[in-house]
């Protein structure tokens, strides 16, 4: 596994909230954006929905490894694009924490089948991600393109991909 702390910034003073702390890292997978951009995204998703203390890690993985992590946690058979565990939320000065794993070649295959760049869809699946975290939530079935967290996600996504990249 290879890790690169994007966020290394020393311990807050006393009184002072934790930064917003991201975590990227690869599983020898190749991916469409830099772990520094991927950072920046997830970044820009939290500061936009007003989160100022959080410890994120974004993992990405290949598709056995991303089908098992569907399996074991959700019961859902074969590879998906993205999961997240939001494992607490921002509440009397504790962070949100949170995991994201996502699997590239999932990422790459959605975007051939909806003509979209490769790195727009994988900036639309961080900010995803990102979202999930933070609790929101869509329908599963029917309608989810409609659903407010999906309007909000593609006004980021929108957002996000007129910005000048680092």
């Amino acid at each position: 596994m290879t890790a690169l702390p994007v966020d290394s910034p020393p311990p807050p003073a006393r009184g002072q909230r934790e930064p917003l702390a991201i975590d990227v890292s690869t599983e020898g997978v190749r991916i469409a954006l830099s772990r520094e951009r991927v950072a920046t995204i997830a970044r820009t998703v939290l500061r936009a929905e007003r989160v100022r203390n959080a410890l994120l890690s974004i993992t990405f993985l290949d598709e056995q490894a991303i089908a098992r992590l569907n399996w074991e946690h959700l019961r859902h058979r074969g590879p998906t694009d993205v999961i997240s565990f939001g494992l607490t939320r921002e509440v009397d000065g504790a962070p949100v924490v949170g995991d994201i794993y996502i699997a590239p070649a999932i990422v790459r295959k959605n975007a051939r089948e909806h003509g979209e760049a490769g790195r727009a869809e994988l900036t639309r699946v961080v900010v995803h991600g990102v979202l999930h975290v933070l609790g929101h939530e869509h329908p599963e079935e029917g309608d989810r393109v409609n659903s407010p967290m999906w309007r909000r996600q593609e006004s980021l996504v929108r957002r996000l991909l007129a910005s000048p990249k680092p």
